[in-house]
């Protein structure tokens, strides 16, 4: 649920988006900010490019399964292992030696089998300790009630050694959002990071 350290890191999940993630890697470039993306299989097989500038800009990532379901936790060792390599193996067809050092189960749902099936294969897993609720259309709207409640969210939890959760499929207030929020977490002196590898 945190970095172990002082340094605040940014997590987006469920991407990469062949629109959204330009955008957020173009604002993370701008601000000289490294962040961790929690990819998801399918897209990134369909998008290595997109996978390719993330590695060669400087930012983490994080195995996030093939297809964000619910339920991999429940399932047999089998399928668990097959997702998780299969989602590696999607990344690393884009960048080969690729370092993966980090899991993320779908909407935290571990389980004490998952946790220790993607340990098995190098990664650690992690949840986060600011949760942005950036998915969560019903109760905060769309446009600048989003917008708002993203900033106001991050800005009276963030924390030194803070995990920070937000997404970057099909999340354009997200990204307006964290055109607010990376310079006022810089200078508010947090050290944003990318989870080490």
């Amino acid at each position: 649920m945190g970095t172990g350290g002082v340094g605040v890191a940014l997590t987006f999940d469920d991407g990469p988006d062949p629109i959204y993630t330009p955008q957020l890697l173009d604002l993370l470039k701008k601000q000289r900010v490294k962040a961790t993306f929690c990819l998801i299989g399918w897209r990134a097989e369909r998008n290595p490019s997109l996978v390719r500038r993330i590695v060669a800009e400087g930012h983490t990532l994080c195995n996030h399964t093939w297809n964000h379901s619910l339920q991999l936790g429940v399932q047999t060792d089998a399928v668990i292992l097959k997702d998780l390599q299969d989602t590696n193996k999607a990344i690393r067809q884009a960048v080969p030696r690729a370092k993966i050092k980090y899991f993320r189960a779908p909407g935290g749902m571990f389980t004490p089998k998952l946790v220790g099936l993607a340990q098995s294969l190098g990664m650690s897993s992690i949840y986060w300790s600011v949760d942005t609720r950036d998915w969560d259309k019903a109760s905060y709207g769309t446009g600048s009630t989003m917008v708002t409640h993203i900033i106001d969210t991050v800005q009276w939890s963030v924390r030194p050694g803070a995990i920070v959760l937000a997404h970057d499929l099909r999340k354009p207030d997200t990204i307006t959002a964290f055109r607010t929020l990376v310079p006022w977490l810089k200078q508010a002196r947090l050290k944003l990071i990318a989870l080490p590898t």
